[in-house]
């Protein structure tokens, strides 16, 4: 019955004022306002979506309740046309004027007659809008010989009209009741509520907004944070470490930033130390080396002096060379060449192999006969260094013995024994650091970096050296039960 009636391009927001202060960082900003911008978009999608699809159907509600009410007036007037107080009526004007009489319009509702063209009478009270002095309105109704409906425009918004044609007998039509429902005055309480919605929605929206800023805040935090420490660290303060506060993924992000940082200063630690002493180490060979061949003079026994001299001090430079090589590289990943070691056979291999580096007495002490995943190349390193120092601490006849043992939890041991004078209390730590000599040691015994890889072999295999104390000296290797390959200790008598 009711006839329908039919009725940007945002601008790119600016940089954010805030995106410059200290502390923050544009990226980091950036990466915020973009979530929250995703965020807030979403939800203000959501919400524009609700507030439609409410004003829609509140729409349509009001529509079909206009529709509802003008069906209702109209047919209260055709019982009250066919009821038997009708027909005394001669005059169809006579007819309608009792009908607004006995009619009283809602505030929603209003009724007027039309006579002859003309507006004759309209219902009682004050309309939300007059028509009825609207006389092109007034003569398009006044055409109608047949009910008709339809929508008009009014000051009070749209208005559903129904025209109902008066006849009295066989006279023709001249007169016409005019019903008026005012549909945004019916409509008034839901589309109140609708407005509503859409204010709420517009304060959620502005709240959403604030917990995401603050929320993304939190969770950015450690990002900001992690962020400026690296902007503040340098090649001399790698001590600035992030906080982590929580198990989710930033968190573990810092955490895993921290123990990248503690890698670094590990590594430049090291290396500042190694340079520092690698410099006066080979700075002093170098000088001597200088010395000597400056002050040289034509005599062929002199030369020869100090060509044995300046030989023997480029010999010692080659293996502190080759020796700081090795501690350079057991850093590295392909530092160790995994294998199967016989503990067994890697014990008398390195007895046979030291008996010529001087008259002891050597010793091959119990042997654990398992096998371990491990680089069987360097603990053969490893042993024969401590072997060897062995050897320089010892005098002839002195004892010296290599063993292996098995612990109960899985883990091994490897060592080897002197009957010499030992180690002094005061070096027991310090022998294992880099250039470090024990108090007894010449500067052309070594560079002193022997221990050092002996500890980095070792450390590499995720094991470590020690002084064991005692009479003599007692340096054992110990190993996990798992080895760096993930391989364990196997004993067949088990």
């Amino acid at each position: 019955m009711a006839d329908g009636v039919a009725d940007g391009e945002r601008p790119q927001p600016r940089q954010p004022w805030w995106a410059g202060l200290g502390g923050i960082g544009r990226p980091v900003v950036s990466a915020r306002v973009r979530i929250i911008g995703w965020m807030v978009g979403v939800l203000a999608l959501a919400l524009a979506a609700l507030v439609f699809l409410t004003w829609e159907v509140l729409s349509a509600r009001a529509d079909a309740s206009a529709d509802d009410e003008l069906t209702h007036e109209a047919n209260k007037f055709r019982a009250f046309a066919a009821s038997p107080a009708a027909a005394s009526f001669t005059r169809p004007q006579d007819l309608l004027d009792r009908w607004l009489q006995s009619n009283l319009p809602d505030d929603s509702e209003a009724f007027f007659t039309i006579i002859d063209g003309h507006e004759f009478h309209r219902s009682q009270g004050t309309p939300p809008a007059r028509l009825d002095t609207d006389p092109a309105f007034v003569k398009r109704l006044a055409t109608a010989t047949e009910p008709s409906y339809g929508w008009v425009d009014s000051a009070a918004g749209k208005v559903r009209y129904g025209v109902l044609p008066v006849r009295i007998g066989t006279q023709p039509v001249r007169a016409q009741l005019v019903v008026l429902e005012f549909r945004d005055v019916i409509a008034r309480p839901s589309m109140d509520a609708a407005r509503a919605l859409a204010i709420i929605a517009a304060i959620t929206l502005v709240l959403a907004a604030g917990a995401c800023w603050l929320v993304t805040g939190r969770v950015l935090a450690p990002i900001r944070q992690l962020r400026a420490t690296a902007e503040r660290i340098g090649e001399t303060d790698l001590r600035r470490r992030i906080e982590v506060v929580g198990n989710d993924d930033v968190a573990q992000l810092a955490g895993t930033f921290n123990t990248m940082l503690d890698r670094l200063e590990e590594a430049f630690d090291a290396q500042r130390e190694f340079v520092d002493n690698a410099g006066h180490e080979l700075r002093t060979p170098i000088t001597v080396i200088r010395g000597h061949l400056e002050l040289m003079g034509d005599d062929p026994a002199e030369r020869a002096e100090t060509k044995a001299l300046v030989l023997d001090e480029l010999a010692r430079m080659n293996r502190m060379v080759d020796d700081l090589l090795v501690l350079a590289k057991s850093d590295r990943p392909d530092f160790l060449q995994l294998d199967e070691v016989d503990f067994t056979d890697l014990v008398v291999e390195v007895v046979a192999k030291a008996r010529a580096l001087g008259d002891r007495r050597w010793r091959v002490h119990t042997t654990a006969d398992a096998t371990y995943v491990a680089d069987g190349q360097r603990l053969t390193q490893a042993l024969m260094q401590l072997v060897s120092n062995a050897v320089r601490h010892t005098k002839p006849g002195d004892r010296i013995e290599v063993g292996s043992h098995l612990d109960a939890d899985g883990s091994a041991l490897l060592w080897v024994a002197d009957s010499g004078p030992g180690v002094s209390p005061d070096d027991r730590e310090r022998i294992f650091d880099r250039f470090a000599r024990g108090g007894g040691q010449r500067r052309t015994d070594g560079a002193g970096l022997g221990l050092a890889i002996v500890r980095s072999i070792l450390r590499a295999h995720g094991g470590d050296v020690r002084l064991a104390p005692g009479p003599g000296a007692r340096f054992e290797l110990t190993l996990p039960a798992a080895g760096p390959g993930g391989g364990t200790v196997e004993d067949p008598h088990r």
